[in-house]
């Protein structure tokens, strides 16, 4: 079965990211460019910290890719980082600069510091936070762009929009949207500097942000983002760890600070009743079964089902606070306060960017899964094939009834 799967590697204060990719078929072509675009968009956003004015990400091609086309041979990706020049004595891999820095000894709440401190049986949290940080995710953007590339030759598009910014929330049903309507809506949220599409709650998002940032606080939040012209059939009900939205609700999980994801109406689903929110099925002249509504976010029983996918994420205020809160000195035991790293006070904007990236990559995942080949046009083929077949659907006669 072709497999599409990758890895990362890399520190956020350490040399750069690197990012390896395996299972892209050859032929798709893979720009640079769109890459580094991607990567722009995830820097951006109203309430990002320090960090953002000293990198400026860009990826570097190292492997799989030659004159502008995929070989077929795993994807080396990486990513700079600027900061690096400051940290060489205190992230060098050579024994003969350990001790130049200082050791953090007080673990944030919140974050990874303590439970990957005792795990790994380190005696420095910085061994702990520097992969624990969501520098990490640059990487996986990148990666995500290359998935959002591979999708385009089938007419696949990802785009998000932040719905939610601590108090401050904009209710929409997701469930009522056309396909041209999300897409608006993501084109919206491009030109707002907290990727909402709505003035008057982007307005409101930007006074949460500023609360935050004059109470030395932090402040988390939702967004929602969805996949338009996925095929009917990516995924499988007949095993747990094939179905499509177990595969997206744990991609969106490994974003660092999400802890809760819902597909569709999700949450809002507990509180209806079933006439209410199952998506009637009705059937066209054109030979097409259809649905007038997207309660289920395009997937039933893990099968997309033909409508958009729609994901929500919500992501938890980031645990690093000017304003720490109560620890303790991991060495001697004592009440402190929590360690202060550079950070950003809001980084929900930016959340949701990473979140296209994962869609894009467990939509690509499991449309290469179902219509795998070597090349593009191996694949185009297979595409094609089933298309056809699902567009005429021959195959539903009943065994009773003759033409």
């Amino acid at each position: 079965m072709p497999m599409l799967r990758f890895l990362t590697a890399g520190e956020s204060h350490g040399k750069g990211l690197t990012g390896i990719i395996e299972g892209i078929p050859a032929g798709i072509p893979i720009s640079k460019e769109e890459i580094n675009k991607e990567l722009k968009r995830r820097q951006q956003g109203y309430g990002r910290g320090g960090r953002m004015k000293i990198e400026s990400d860009e990826v570097e091609i190292v492997s799989g890719i030659r004159w502008g086309k995929t070989l077929g041979s795993p994807i080396t990706l990486f990513i700079k980082n600027r900061d690096w020049e400051n940290w060489e004595k205190a992230m060098n891999s050579d024994k003969i600069f350990e001790g130049t820095h200082p050791p953090v000894t007080r673990p944030r709440p919140g974050h990874a510091d303590l439970a990957g401190l005792l795990k790994y049986q380190h005696s420095d949290i910085r061994n702990v936070l520097e992969r624990s940080s969501a520098r990490e995710t640059a990487m996986r953007v990148a990666i995500g762009a290359v998935a959002k590339q591979f999708l385009t030759n089938f007419d696949i598009k990802i785009g998000s929009f932040v719905i939610r910014i601590g108090s401050g929330e904009k209710e929409i049903e997701t469930a009522y949207l056309s396909e041209k309507e999300l897409l608006e809506l993501s084109v919206l949220a491009e030109t707002s500097s907290v990727r909402c599409p709505w003035k008057d709650a982007e307005a409101e998002f930007i006074k949460v942000i500023e609360q935050a940032i004059k109470n030395g606080d932090t402040v988390g939040g939702c967004f929602t983002v969805f996949a338009i012209g996925v095929p009917v059939g990516l995924g499988s009900h007949v095993h747990w760890d094939r179905k499509l939205d177990s595969k997206i609700a744990m991609g969106m999980m490994s974003i660092q600070a999400i802890k809760a994801v819902e597909i569709g109406d999700g949450v809002l689903l507990g509180k209806k009743y079933g006439s209410e929110v199952m998506d009637e099925i009705f059937y066209n002249k054109n030979k097409q079964f259809y649905r007038k509504t997207n309660h289920m976010g395009g997937i039933e029983g893990g099968i997309s089902n033909g409508m958009p996918v729609i994901v929500k994420a919500t992501m938890k205020p980031i645990p690093t606070l000017r304003k720490p809160l109560n620890s303790v000195d991991i060495f001697t035991k004592e009440s402190s306060l929590a360690s202060y790293e550079r950070s950003d006070v809001c980084a929900v904007p930016a959340a949701s960017i990473i979140g296209e990236a994962v869609l894009a990559w467990h939509i690509a995942e499991a449309f290469i899964e179902k219509f795998g080949g070597d090349s593009l046009e191996e694949i185009r083929a297979n595409f094609s094939s089933y298309y056809k077949q699902i567009m005429k659907n021959k195959w539903l006669k009943h065994p009773t009834i003759k033409d």
